[in-house]
């Protein structure tokens, strides 16, 4: 399915911003369920340079300066993308011989997925979150298996409720109340599989969101949307990622669907914000997000209705 998205970022500070300097994850990724056509950012105030780099996980970070004067930072980006929905590959490697294999042992080989077993900024390993996983992984059953039933309980245990959580809420409150957005529910899911020894990481991006009967689809009403994957090291080189959505308890091998665009990756929210900075000035601001994600092609299947995801409040954040 062809997608055009656009995401709109508009902050208003009181009193003006002096200087400011901003990094942006704003470039949807190409990966085997995703090919990205196109791909620009306009900024006002109109920065003198705009600058790309690659960051560690393969993401594409831009980074502007503002030295003059402003009451008002506006960021659109705009893109366009093909995604195909994708199987989940068989797996049957038990949870227990994965952990072992992420293990550090002297003078076995280096797997770079071992980086996302530790903890991350947002992402603690702490015994509440491996209590909470263990009924999904009894002794002997497959990771692929555990991480599919974590997901479904998660799905069925917490309830999405908008503004029941903020952008820095610690994962373990979200645990604990059972509420929250999608930011929460990857970060829950991805703390749980750590806390067992297991690799996770977690997926920036955007979801097509389907207006009731009826009714016109509103500009801006799409949202930014974030889920998680487990990697299950016995698939084939460039398919040992899977992706799993607890917010709508959907998973799939690049991608939970083709109705998801990948945004961004990363041991937590906190290393693929789509907006950050450091401002001189503007003591106060407000801030609106509004994201439109429109097919520009028909999806290959009827896509099944769907969780309002991430409250628009939270796509976007400021050092």
């Amino acid at each position: 399915m062809k997608l055009s998205i656009t995401h709109e970022t508009v902050y208003d500070y009181q009193p003006v911003v002096e200087t400011a300097q901003h990094m942006a994850y704003l470039t949807p990724l190409q990966t085997q369920a995703q090919q990205l056509h196109s791909h620009h950012i306009e900024v006002q105030p109109s920065p003198p340079g705009l600058s790309h780099t690659v960051d560690v996980y393969g993401n594409t970070r831009s980074f502007f300066e503002l030295q003059t004067p402003h009451r008002q930072l506006h960021v659109l980006a705009h893109s366009e993308v093909t995604t195909q929905a994708t199987s989940i590959p068989a797996s049957t490697e038990a949870w227990e011989l994965v952990r072992e294999r992420l293990r550090y042992q002297a003078g076995a080989a280096f797997d770079a997925a071992s980086e996302f077993v530790f903890a991350s900024p947002m992402v603690p390993r702490l015994s509440e979150f491996a209590s909470y996983a263990r009924p999904s992984f009894p002794p002997g059953r497959s990771l692929l298996a555990g991480a599919l039933d974590l997901m479904h309980r998660m799905y069925a245990d917490f309830t999405y409720e908008s503004h029941s959580t903020e952008i820095n809420t610690p994962a373990l409150q979200a645990l604990h109340q059972r509420k929250g957005v999608c930011q929460d529910f990857a970060h829950i899911l991805i703390a749980c599989l750590r806390s067992l020894g297991l690799a996770a990481r977690y997926v920036s991006g955007y979801l097509l969101t389907q207006p009731a009967p009826g009714t016109v689809k509103l500009k801006g009403s799409d949202a930014s949307h974030a889920w998680a994957s487990v990697y299950l090291p016995d698939l084939p080189e460039g398919q040992r990622w899977v992706d799993l959505d607890p917010t709508n308890d959907r998973a799939g091998g690049s991608s939970p669907g083709e109705d998801y665009v990948t945004l961004a990756i990363g041991r937590d929210f906190s290393d693929v914000s789509p907006l950050r900075g450091v401002i001189h000035g503007g003591a106060s601001h407000s801030l609106r997000v509004g994201v439109t994600v429109e097919p520009l092609s028909k999806p290959s299947v009827s896509l099944t209705s769907q969780t309002q995801s991430q409250s628009q409040s939270q796509s976007s954040s400021l050092l």
